[in-house]
């Protein structure tokens, strides 16, 4: 009954939404319109009008109609030159600014040619944006060239490429800023602030998107919640495209993979509809924890379609609809291959591990814009978007136990959320004001299903040596050499290996079943904003606040302060620029109640205590707060080339993070006491110089957390009980992207390059030298984890099968091609931790456009390669997160396409 009720409302919701997209424009694009008249007031019909942004790469082009009149929508916010071209007349430019959904309206007097008239063509200052904000432009028109890694996460990539401050992770995951992912898109105005990495979610396909821009400053007063990066994205539209416009492209390429993709945008000038459909097989869907690809198959399917309607001259309406769905194998290292179940019930190989995840997901969102006047505009918008992901463990569960896995897990999670939005934008003078409210629902419901596989992990019985004994069921079955296993929940002093009775009935291993758990919250906010940005000569400001009413498992109210400054000297092509803004960060969804409630559940709290060794921790994770400044500078170099910089503090009291139950998909976030987080990012630019553009990225950004650990299931030994500082594994000093591109001439081909460098994360619990005993104990390692570290002693190279010989190896012989490890007697957790080794790796992508050069209708075609020097090289190893992974071998990928 309860399941009925909440999926009637939910039902209920989504209907009153569609209902709402038959009246309802958009939160991340406005409009250019205006009339182009000659010197006599009459107008000018069939005059060529051009926007283009030479930073992004965005250009648009439309003539004029029978009144000389132009309207170009969908543009996202940003300054625009705009130039006007007809027969007779000299040429016009002008610069616009679209940073409001309120029309920028322009008249345009053009002047009879003369012989003296010159074309006026794009100046430094034209590459400049006064803005307070640090932030990155990406058009389609330059994105569609890059080579991306992942076919499965494309966005995830985009943003790693093309975005300082990143860094890059498995799975399609990045951390912004040095953040673990306190990452939100706004998508066309709706607020997608849950993870979009495809091991939690499915992300909206690239080929919807008609730009980005990537908020990586103290982000303006309408975001919040995870505001680390703020990815704003602006789909495709079909309106105006009069006549069907479309692709259909096809690629194969290593690891047996497949792609098959249509989009089609068709529309007329007050209405438009613009659909994509992708779909994806391949035989490396997930990053494996081998280099080699060990069952890790999957594929994808995904639906997008945005609808368009001009109902009257005031009235505006948008409507995105989105399906995806996703199957995926959970890669196997070489211990997952042969499962050892010796003293359980079986005793035998029972492997291979056979895990695999499913995840569906499907988004409604329409809005309504309603032109008020010249200056105002209301806007009123919908969304429900939910996330269904399914876990399915072995068909035999032994065969789910490994170095990393006691247990056999199955889960059903659901997210759902569902809200509501209103805001009036104003534009007068020198204010351009926003102020709105957001009403957002989330409901989570997490059913897990786990039952102990490891013999020894629950075990009453110690031989006399304080191993733990499997098969018996009771401490009073341990007679003659065995003794009761004292490490039990009532033993203040209790170590590994613990005896928890309640946790018996759920151990397979003896003779028990699997324990279910069911969880189910929902986290109601409401936030509340007003901001400004005022020009004023060479001065801009954003001012504003926000207001957040957080009700969920805990319970937070905060106002959030949000101000910028910059300033434009124009005879250089500068501009300074400084923000501050106060951060209310809310919890991260994904398993939110078993991480908040479960330490209170006393099987989970056994499970957690005895698999992991961690005292669990009863509080539930609550908002944290931040407080973060920003410095920085953009500067043109004639042009032909902007560069932007950014300095950047922040202080965050309870850091969030996210931890692993064992080696499962059960990730669930924890909160430390507090984390300092300082840092630079770089982008340097070089527009479009016949043929050629350029973008490089880089950053240095620490990740220093602080103990104690004060909400979630324990992951550190010293528990709430810790004091110390150290680097979250997603801390890096250094890394850049450089992308290279160039056109050449008489229709011949393009070429896209791409040079990533890392100087690599932080590693997990890789041995190393204390600078008192002169030997190393690897001991704790399986040969395969070793193998994956790159270990070696001496000349001795670790192997899946064959460790280094008796687990030691004297420090001075010690050693990893793969990991950075500290001297003897150096390792610091804060200053000098184990780090994955630095990496280079190089993509190239060559392409042709029009093959046979033809006009309506034209074939491409193009060959990528990732990672061309088939560099053998870790994302991450034994991370808390995530585990162990490498990063993608050489992969080579031909596509080819017709466009219509």
């Amino acid at each position: 009954m309860r399941f009925a009720f909440r999926g009637s409302v939910f039902i209920a919701l989504s209907l009153i939404f569609f209902v709402l997209g038959a009246f309802a424009q958009l939160g991340n694009s406005g409009s250019i319109e205006g009339v182009v008249r000659d010197p006599s007031g009459a107008a000018i019909v069939n005059a060529t009008v051009e926007i283009k942004d030479p930073v992004s790469g965005y250009m648009r082009t439309t003539n004029t109609n029978s009144e000389g009149a132009f309207r170009f929508t969908n543009v996202p916010f940003n300054p625009y030159h705009l130039t006007v071209n007809a027969n007779g007349f000299a040429p016009f430019a002008q610069d616009v600014q679209v940073r409001s959904s309120v029309p920028a309206a322009v008249e345009i007097a053009l002047k009879i040619a003369t012989e003296a008239t010159k074309v006026e063509v794009v100046s430094g200052g034209d590459l400049l944006e006064n803005d307070p904000t640090f932030h990155s432009d990406l058009d389609r028109n330059s994105f569609a060239r890059l080579p991306l890694e992942s076919a499965s996460s494309s966005v995830s990539s985009l943003v790693t490429l093309t975005t300082p401050g990143i860094a890059a992770d498995s799975n399609g995951l990045f951390h912004g800023l040095g953040d673990h992912a306190e990452n939100s898109f706004s998508v066309d105005g709706q607020p997608i602030t849950d993870q979009q990495s495809k091991v939690f979610s499915n992300q909206i396909p690239s080929s919807s998107i008609q730009s980005l821009e990537v908020i990586s400053g103290a982000p303006p007063a309408e975001f919040g919640d995870k505001t680390s990066l703020v990815i704003k994205v602006t789909t495709r539209s079909g309106q105006g495209v009069t006549t069907p416009h479309g692709t259909v492209t096809a690629s194969y390429g290593s690891f047996g993979s497949t792609t098959g993709a249509f989009d089609l945008a068709y529309g007329g000038a007050k209405w438009g509809n613009f659909i994509a459909v992708d779909g994806l097989n391949t035989g490396r869907f997930l990053d494996p924890p081998e280099f080699s690809v060990i069952h890790a198959k999957g594929n994808l399917e995904d639906v997008f379609d945005r609808v368009d309607y001009q109902v009257s001259d005031k009235d505006t309406v948008h409507l995105n609809l989105g399906f995806t769905r996703s199957w995926f194998q959970n890669p196997n290292s070489y211990d997952n291959l042969n499962v050892d179940v010796t003293g359980g019930p079986d005793n035998t190989l029972v492997g291979p591990t056979d895990q695999r995840s499913k995840i569906q997901t499907y988004n409604i969102a329409p809005t309504w814009t309603r032109l008020i006047n010249t200056s105002m505009v209301f806007t009123l918008g919908g969304f429900v978007r939910h996330d269904g992901y399914h876990y399915y463990p072995s068909e035999n569960p032994y065969a789910d136990f490994g170095p990393l896995q006691s247990e056999s897990v199955a889960q059903n999670r659901t997210l759902t959320n569902a809200g509501a939005l209103s805001y009036i934008s104003y534009v007068k003078g020198i204010h351009n004001v926003k102020a709105g409210v957001t009403y957002q629902q989330t409901f989570l419901t997490e059913d897990d299903s786990f039952g102990v596989v490891n013999p020894t992990l629950n075990s009453p019985c110690l031989d006399p040596f304080g191993n733990p004994v499997p098969g018996f069921t009771s401490q009073t079955q341990c007679t003659g050499s065995l003794q009761p296993n004292p490490n039990t929940p009532n033993n203040p002093s209790a170590v590994a290996p613990y005896f928890f009775p309640a946790l018996l009935p759920y151990d397979l291993t003896r003779g028990g079943t699997s324990y279910l758990f069911h969880g189910h919250t929902d986290v109601k906010e409401l936030s509340l904003y007003v901001q400004d940005s005022i020009t004023y000569k060479n001065w801009a400001f954003n001012v504003g606040i926000r207001g957040d009413l957080y009700n969920g498992i805990s319970i937070a109210r905060q106002a959030e302060p949000r101000v910028g400054v910059a300033y434009n000297l124009k005879k250089t092509n500068t501009v300074l620029r400084a923000s501050y803004a106060r951060i209310m960060e809310t919890p991260f969804n994904e398993n939110l109640v078993i991480a908040s409630t479960g330490c209170g559940d006393p099987v989970v709290n056994a499970i957690a205590t005895g698999s992991q060794g961690y005292p669990c921790i009863t509080t539930p994770l609550k908002p944290s707060w931040r407080n973060e400044f920003h410095v920085g500078f953009q500067q043109a170099f004639g042009k032909y080339l902007v560069v932007d910089a950014e300095y950047l503090w922040k202080y965050t009291h309870y850091g969030y993070d996210f931890s692993i139950f064992g080696n499962t998909p059960i990730f669930f976030p924890v909160e430390w006491h507090n984390s300092k987080i300082p840092g630079y990012a770089i982008r340097a630019t070089v527009p479009e110089f016949h043929g050629f553009t350029a973008l490089v990225v880089m950053s240095s950004v620490a990740a220093r957390f602080f103990q104690p650990q004060v909400s979630g299931i324990g992951v550190t030994p010293a528990g709430q009980g810790g004091t110390g500082v150290f680097r979250i594994d997603h801390d890096e000093k250094f890394n850049q992207t450089t992308h290279l591109q160039y056109q050449l001439p008489k229709n011949l081909p393009w070429i896209g390059f791409n040079w990533r460098y890392d100087s690599g994360l932080v590693a997990g619990a890789v041995p190393f030298g204390d600078g008192v005993n002169p030997f190393v104990d690897v001991s704790g390692l399986t040969p395969d984890q070793q193998f994956q570290a790159g270990l070696f002693c001496g000349s001795f190279h670790a192997t899946p099968t064959q460790g280094i010989p008796g687990g030691q190896c004297l420090a001075t012989k010690y050693g990893s091609t793969l990991i950075s490890i500290p001297a003897p007697g150096t390792e610091n957790d804060d200053h000098n931790p184990p780090r994955i080794a630095p990496r280079n790796l190089f993509d190239l992508a060559i392409g042709q456009d029009n093959l046979f050069r033809g006009d309506r209708y034209r074939w491409s075609a193009r060959f990528t390669v990732i990672n061309i020097a088939d560099k053998v090289a870790l994302y991450n190893f034994l991370s808390t997160f995530s585990g162990t992974h490498y990063v993608t071998p050489r992969t080579l990928t031909g596509e080819i396409a017709f466009h219509f």
